[in-house]
Protein backbone atom coordinates (compact mmCIF):
# COMPACT_ATOMS: atom_id res chain seq x y z
CA UNK A 1 0.00 0.00 0.00
CA UNK A 2 1.34 3.42 -1.00
CA UNK A 3 0.21 6.60 0.79
CA UNK A 4 0.01 9.98 -0.93
CA UNK A 5 -0.90 12.96 1.28
CA UNK A 6 -1.96 16.32 -0.19
CA UNK A 7 -2.64 19.55 1.67
CA UNK A 8 -6.32 19.65 0.64
CA UNK A 9 -9.02 17.22 -0.44
CA UNK A 10 -9.37 18.99 -3.78
CA UNK A 11 -5.69 18.44 -4.53
CA UNK A 12 -5.90 14.82 -3.38
CA UNK A 13 -8.76 14.22 -5.82
CA UNK A 14 -6.86 15.86 -8.68
CA UNK A 15 -3.73 13.81 -8.05
CA UNK A 16 -5.75 10.59 -7.70
CA UNK A 17 -7.45 11.28 -11.03
CA UNK A 18 -4.14 12.00 -12.74
CA UNK A 19 -2.62 8.80 -11.40
CA UNK A 20 -5.64 6.72 -12.37
CA UNK A 21 -5.82 8.28 -15.84
CA UNK A 22 -2.21 7.31 -16.45
CA UNK A 23 -3.02 3.72 -15.52
CA UNK A 24 -6.02 3.70 -17.89
CA UNK A 25 -3.94 5.08 -20.75
CA UNK A 26 -1.22 2.51 -20.07
CA UNK A 27 -3.69 -0.37 -20.21
CA UNK A 28 -5.13 0.91 -23.50
CA UNK A 29 -1.63 1.26 -24.95
CA UNK A 30 -0.69 -2.28 -23.87
CA UNK A 31 -3.79 -4.24 -24.81
CA UNK A 32 -6.05 -1.89 -26.75
CA UNK A 33 -8.71 -1.64 -24.06
CA UNK A 34 -9.23 -1.04 -20.35
CA UNK A 35 -11.72 -2.18 -17.72
CA UNK A 36 -12.49 0.32 -14.99
CA UNK A 37 -14.56 0.35 -11.79
CA UNK A 38 -16.05 3.69 -10.72
CA UNK A 39 -17.25 4.61 -7.25
CA UNK A 40 -19.56 7.37 -6.06
CA UNK A 41 -20.06 9.53 -2.97
CA UNK A 42 -18.66 12.84 -1.81
CA UNK A 43 -15.09 11.52 -1.73
CA UNK A 44 -15.14 11.08 -5.52
CA UNK A 45 -16.36 14.56 -6.52
CA UNK A 46 -13.02 16.15 -7.35
CA UNK A 47 -11.47 12.93 -8.62
CA UNK A 48 -14.25 12.47 -11.21
CA UNK A 49 -14.32 16.17 -12.10
CA UNK A 50 -10.65 15.93 -12.99
CA UNK A 51 -10.75 12.49 -14.59
CA UNK A 52 -13.32 13.51 -17.21
CA UNK A 53 -11.18 16.51 -18.20
CA UNK A 54 -8.31 14.41 -19.60
CA UNK A 55 -8.57 14.38 -23.39
CA UNK A 56 -5.81 11.78 -23.77
CA UNK A 57 -8.09 8.98 -22.54
CA UNK A 58 -9.92 7.21 -25.38
CA UNK A 59 -13.08 6.30 -23.49
CA UNK A 60 -14.39 4.35 -26.47
CA UNK A 61 -11.89 1.67 -25.50
CA UNK A 62 -12.96 1.59 -21.85
CA UNK A 63 -15.57 -0.68 -20.27
CA UNK A 64 -16.90 0.67 -16.98
CA UNK A 65 -18.34 -1.24 -14.04
CA UNK A 66 -20.43 0.27 -11.27
CA UNK A 67 -19.35 -0.47 -7.69
CA UNK A 68 -22.64 -0.51 -5.77
CA UNK A 69 -26.24 0.71 -5.58
CA UNK A 70 -29.08 0.91 -3.09
CA UNK A 71 -31.85 -1.65 -3.39
CA UNK A 72 -35.23 -0.09 -4.18
CA UNK A 73 -33.98 3.24 -5.57
CA UNK A 74 -34.36 4.14 -9.24
CA UNK A 75 -32.23 6.55 -11.23
CA UNK A 76 -34.59 9.47 -10.64
CA UNK A 77 -33.83 9.51 -6.91
CA UNK A 78 -31.31 12.19 -5.81
CA UNK A 79 -29.23 9.52 -4.02
CA UNK A 80 -29.11 7.10 -6.96
CA UNK A 81 -25.56 6.16 -7.83
CA UNK A 82 -26.63 5.52 -11.41
CA UNK A 83 -27.85 9.13 -11.56
CA UNK A 84 -24.61 10.30 -9.91
CA UNK A 85 -22.41 8.57 -12.51
CA UNK A 86 -24.52 9.69 -15.45
CA UNK A 87 -24.31 13.31 -14.33
CA UNK A 88 -20.70 13.38 -13.16
CA UNK A 89 -19.13 10.98 -15.62
CA UNK A 90 -21.14 9.91 -18.68
CA UNK A 91 -22.54 13.37 -19.41
CA UNK A 92 -19.10 14.96 -19.02
CA UNK A 93 -16.97 12.91 -21.42
CA UNK A 94 -16.91 13.71 -25.13
CA UNK A 95 -16.88 10.10 -26.32
CA UNK A 96 -19.01 7.47 -24.55
CA UNK A 97 -17.29 4.41 -23.09
CA UNK A 98 -17.33 1.10 -24.92
CA UNK A 99 -19.81 -0.14 -22.32
CA UNK A 100 -21.06 0.91 -18.90
CA UNK A 101 -22.48 -1.84 -16.72
CA UNK A 102 -24.67 -0.19 -14.10
CA UNK A 103 -26.06 -1.90 -11.02
CA UNK A 104 -29.85 -1.99 -11.22
CA UNK A 105 -31.28 -1.60 -7.72
CA UNK A 106 -34.82 -2.15 -8.96
CA UNK A 107 -34.39 -5.25 -11.12
CA UNK A 108 -37.94 -6.68 -11.39
CA UNK A 109 -36.50 -10.17 -10.94
CA UNK A 110 -35.04 -9.19 -7.56
CA UNK A 111 -31.67 -8.23 -6.06
CA UNK A 112 -30.21 -11.75 -6.15
CA UNK A 113 -31.05 -12.00 -9.85
CA UNK A 114 -29.32 -8.66 -10.41
CA UNK A 115 -26.23 -9.96 -8.61
CA UNK A 116 -26.24 -13.03 -10.84
CA UNK A 117 -26.48 -10.81 -13.94
CA UNK A 118 -23.55 -8.70 -12.78
CA UNK A 119 -21.54 -11.79 -11.85
CA UNK A 120 -21.85 -13.03 -15.42
CA UNK A 121 -20.64 -9.70 -16.78
CA UNK A 122 -17.54 -9.44 -14.60
CA UNK A 123 -16.56 -13.08 -14.05
CA UNK A 124 -14.10 -13.36 -16.94
CA UNK A 125 -13.00 -9.74 -16.97
CA UNK A 126 -9.69 -8.43 -15.68
CA UNK A 127 -10.28 -5.07 -13.99
CA UNK A 128 -7.36 -2.79 -14.74
CA UNK A 129 -8.19 0.18 -12.52
CA UNK A 130 -10.70 0.47 -9.67
CA UNK A 131 -11.45 3.91 -8.24
CA UNK A 132 -12.84 3.51 -4.73
CA UNK A 133 -13.15 5.32 -1.40
CA UNK A 134 -13.28 4.38 2.27
CA UNK A 135 -16.38 4.97 4.39
CA UNK A 136 -16.47 6.52 7.82
CA UNK A 137 -17.00 3.02 9.23
CA UNK A 138 -14.06 1.68 7.19
CA UNK A 139 -16.17 0.09 4.48
CA UNK A 140 -15.09 -0.38 0.87
CA UNK A 141 -18.00 -0.29 -1.55
CA UNK A 142 -20.95 -1.20 0.69
CA UNK A 143 -19.07 -3.96 2.50
CA UNK A 144 -19.79 -2.73 6.03
CA UNK A 145 -18.08 -4.25 9.08
CA UNK A 146 -17.76 -7.09 9.68
CA UNK A 147 -17.10 -7.53 5.97
CA UNK A 148 -16.97 -10.88 4.23
CA UNK A 149 -13.32 -11.29 3.25
CA UNK A 150 -13.77 -14.84 1.95
CA UNK A 151 -16.64 -14.96 -0.55
CA UNK A 152 -15.58 -15.26 -4.17
CA UNK A 153 -18.97 -14.09 -5.42
CA UNK A 154 -18.41 -10.85 -7.37
CA UNK A 155 -21.60 -9.06 -6.27
CA UNK A 156 -23.58 -9.40 -3.04
CA UNK A 157 -26.76 -8.26 -1.37
CA UNK A 158 -25.53 -6.53 1.79
CA UNK A 159 -27.10 -5.00 4.89
CA UNK A 160 -26.11 -1.40 5.61
CA UNK A 161 -25.14 -0.73 9.20
CA UNK A 162 -26.22 2.30 11.20
CA UNK A 163 -22.93 4.16 10.74
CA UNK A 164 -23.08 3.73 6.97
CA UNK A 165 -26.68 4.89 6.78
CA UNK A 166 -25.87 7.86 9.03
CA UNK A 167 -23.04 8.84 6.67
CA UNK A 168 -25.38 8.80 3.66
CA UNK A 169 -27.86 11.00 5.52
CA UNK A 170 -25.10 13.27 6.81
CA UNK A 171 -23.80 13.87 3.29
CA UNK A 172 -27.23 15.15 2.31
CA UNK A 173 -28.38 12.41 -0.04
CA UNK A 174 -31.57 11.69 1.93
CA UNK A 175 -34.12 13.85 3.75
CA UNK A 176 -33.97 11.66 6.87
CA UNK A 177 -32.10 8.69 8.31
CA UNK A 178 -35.27 6.62 8.01
CA UNK A 179 -35.29 7.24 4.25
CA UNK A 180 -31.85 5.63 3.77
CA UNK A 181 -32.28 2.08 2.44
CA UNK A 182 -31.19 -0.77 4.67
CA UNK A 183 -29.82 -2.94 1.87
CA UNK A 184 -27.70 -2.52 -1.23
CA UNK A 185 -26.02 -4.47 -4.00
CA UNK A 186 -22.25 -4.24 -3.66
CA UNK A 187 -19.14 -5.49 -5.38
CA UNK A 188 -17.51 -7.92 -2.96
CA UNK A 189 -14.21 -7.40 -1.18
CA UNK A 190 -12.48 -10.19 -3.12
CA UNK A 191 -13.74 -8.81 -6.43
CA UNK A 192 -12.40 -5.35 -5.59
CA UNK A 193 -9.06 -6.91 -4.64
CA UNK A 194 -8.80 -8.54 -8.08
CA UNK A 195 -8.25 -5.16 -9.74
CA UNK A 196 -4.76 -4.61 -11.11
CA UNK A 197 -4.58 -1.10 -9.61
CA UNK A 198 -6.62 0.41 -6.78
CA UNK A 199 -6.94 4.20 -6.66
CA UNK A 200 -8.38 5.03 -3.24
CA UNK A 201 -9.43 8.64 -2.61
CA UNK A 202 -10.05 9.45 1.07
CA UNK A 203 -10.43 13.15 1.92
CA UNK A 204 -11.87 14.98 4.98
CA UNK A 205 -11.50 14.88 8.75
CA UNK A 206 -14.48 12.53 9.20
CA UNK A 207 -12.47 9.79 7.46
CA UNK A 208 -9.42 10.14 9.74
CA UNK A 209 -10.30 7.31 12.15
CA UNK A 210 -11.10 4.93 9.32
CA UNK A 211 -7.90 5.84 7.49
CA UNK A 212 -5.80 5.25 10.58
CA UNK A 213 -7.44 1.89 11.27
CA UNK A 214 -7.06 0.78 7.66
CA UNK A 215 -3.44 1.87 7.31
CA UNK A 216 -1.96 1.28 10.76
CA UNK A 217 -4.32 -1.25 12.33
CA UNK A 218 -4.49 -5.02 11.80
CA UNK A 219 -6.16 -6.59 8.80
CA UNK A 220 -9.59 -7.32 10.21
CA UNK A 221 -13.15 -7.60 8.86
CA UNK A 222 -14.13 -5.02 11.50
CA UNK A 223 -12.17 -2.53 9.38
CA UNK A 224 -12.94 -3.68 5.84
CA UNK A 225 -10.48 -1.25 4.21
CA UNK A 226 -7.61 -2.82 6.16
CA UNK A 227 -7.49 -5.61 3.56
CA UNK A 228 -6.16 -3.07 1.06
CA UNK A 229 -2.75 -3.59 2.68
CA UNK A 230 -2.67 -7.02 1.04
CA UNK A 231 -3.05 -5.56 -2.44
CA UNK A 232 0.11 -5.38 -4.53
CA UNK A 233 -0.73 -2.09 -6.27
CA UNK A 234 -2.94 0.07 -4.07
CA UNK A 235 -2.43 3.83 -3.67
CA UNK A 236 -4.32 5.87 -1.06
CA UNK A 237 -4.78 9.58 -1.73
CA UNK A 238 -5.37 11.41 1.56
CA UNK A 239 -5.41 15.05 2.60
CA UNK A 240 -4.04 16.72 5.73
CA UNK A 241 -7.32 16.15 7.55
CA UNK A 242 -7.90 12.50 6.72
CA UNK A 243 -4.24 11.69 7.51
CA UNK A 244 -4.18 13.70 10.76
CA UNK A 245 -4.39 10.68 13.09
CA UNK A 246 -1.68 8.63 11.41
CA UNK A 247 1.30 7.86 13.61
CA UNK A 248 4.40 9.51 12.22
CA UNK A 249 7.17 7.13 11.07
Amino acid sequence: MEINVSCTGVLAGKIAASYGATQIARAIACKGECNVVLATGASQFEMLRTLVSFDFIDWSKVTCFHLDEYIGIDDSHPASFVKYLRERFLNQIKVPPKQFHFVNGINPAGAEAECARLDQLVNDVKIDVAFIGIGENGHIAFNDPPADFETKKPFLVVDLDEACRQQQFGEGWFESLEAVPKQAISMSVQQIMKAETLVVTVPEKRKAKAAKAAIQGPVNPSTPASILKRHSHCVLFLDNESSSLLAKP
